[in-house]
């Protein structure tokens, strides 16, 4: 990566494919933040503004955060100083209207997206990574719901940026070292 040149960064792929362990380590290595929804929304309740404030109603009534709230936490939290050279989304969008409004946010901002990196592997390799894992929500069918509505409802996107040529593929069926290497190279840093 050249000095000076700005990452934005998307990170795709189905859940327990290490996207979220490549996306800090990537982050770390460029020096902008990864950004999750969940940093996102937390960040945004700590911070007191009235839009943290509607943040936390909604997050206490118990009901998700809807697209519209979610799409002005994500134009404030681009907009912070420590993401002026760039930027890591991690589950951010997940579905079509969200990749339509983040490309409008971006277009009012004078941004594009440089990359869209898709860690991918096997269904049988990500049911087997969420079994291991051992957590008590991991069973076996709640991963192979979770696997079927990342097909019907963010695989989508994977089409939509590699019509635009954003899409960056990263075989995420080998070790984290590997496919870190192979994340790197695909957004154009050294290795």
């Amino acid at each position: 990566m050249a000095a000076g040149e700005k990452k934005r960064i998307v990170f795709l792929g189905p859940p327990n494919s290490g996207k979220g362990t490549q996306a800090v380590t990537l982050a770390q290595r460029l020096g902008i933040p990864a950004i999750s929804t969940g940093e996102m929304l937390r960040a945004a309740v700590t911070s007191g503004s009235d839009l943290g404030t509607r943040v936390r109603s909604v997050m206490a009534s118990g009901q998700l955060v809807d697209d519209t709230l979610i799409s002005e936490v994500l134009e404030d939290r681009i907009g912070s100083s420590d993401a002026h050279d760039g930027y890591l989304l991690d589950g951010y969008p997940r579905t079509a209207p969200q990749a339509d409004t983040l490309a409008r946010i971006l277009a009012r901002r004078g941004e594009t997206l440089d990359h869209v990196v898709l860690i991918d592997a096997p269904t049988e390799v990500l049911a087997r990574r969420a079994l291991l894992r051992g957590r008590e929500d991991d069973r076996e069918d709640v991963v192979r719901e979770r696997l079927e509505v990342y097909q019907a409802q963010t695989a989508p996107l994977v089409e939509r940026y590699e019509a635009e040529g954003l899409l960056r593929r990263v075989d995420g069926d080998r070790t984290i070292e590997e496919v870190g290497r192979s994340v790197l190279a695909a957004v154009g840093g050294e290795v």
